[in-house]
């Protein structure tokens, strides 16, 4: 008997990606926080005292960039491991040679 594949469309399936998308998340702030501690850090060992608009500024992009990127990726793996992108269908796969 084949194993039934599950998807975000099983409601006990989907709150368990989503958990585990979150708890991803989480440990994502944290290394977005240390690695921004650690770009601080750099700025104020090789340039002295910072302004608090060049420490506000640094923090900002460093950590928004790194849990960006991290939101981005979780939700590529989410999409790939429940299966959603196995079910897209191609309506052109007729008409035009991609070279599958």
């Amino acid at each position: 008997m084949p194993e039934e594949e599950q998807d975000l469309d099983d409601p006990a399936y989907a709150a368990f990606a989503w958990g585990r998308f979150k708890r991803i998340l989480w440990w994502m702030t944290g290394v977005a926080l240390l690695a921004t501690g650690a770009a601080e850090l750099a700025l104020y060992w090789s340039l002295g005292g910072l302004d608090w608009v060049t420490a506000s500024a640094t923090f900002l992009g460093v950590f928004l960039t790194i849990m960006l990127t991290a939101a981005l990726m979780g939700l590529m793996f989410l999409s790939s491991g429940s299966g959603h992108d196995a079910r897209v269908e191609d309506p052109l796969k007729d008409q035009m040679e991609i070279g599958d």
